[in-house]
């Protein structure tokens, strides 16, 4: 594989990634909304993407080493949901707390702008 191929399989993991990210969102969300799953819309849009997020993390961890990219799925599900939050209302929104999701999202981007690791040698 050369190094361009590699680069762009990279890519699209991370791509996948920040999409598994938004459907975390939307499940933990969709959680909330459910009322301890006695809703039925809310706790289907639940179900269908919390797999759909897990899929795509499964797929992302392939080229992306697993703690970043859960750190990165996290930290940008996260902030993802506590910005729609504040959006609809939901939750109150302060200088602070919105210094505290920028500062989650700039170290997941940090961990996106440092160089790949190389992969540990397996041992059987």
């Amino acid at each position: 594989m050369t190094a361009k191929t590699k680069n762009t399989g990279n890519g699209i993991s991370w791509a996948i990634l920040l999409a598994s990210a938004l459907l975390e969102a939307v499940w933990a969300t969709a959680l909330g909304l459910s009322n301890g799953f006695t809703q039925l819309m809310p706790t289907l849009v639940f179900a269908v993407t919390a797999v759909l997020s897990m899929i795509g993390l499964g797929i992302a961890v392939k080229r992306i080493p697993l703690g970043t990219a859960y750190a990165v799925w996290v930290g940008i599900g996260a902030a993802l949901t506590v910005g729609w939050a504040m959006i609809t209302g939901v939750e109150s929104a302060s200088p602070l707390k919105l210094l505290f999701i920028a500062g989650i999202v700039g170290c997941a981007a940090g961990l996106k702008a440092l160089p790949a690791d190389k992969p540990v040698a397996k041992t059987k």
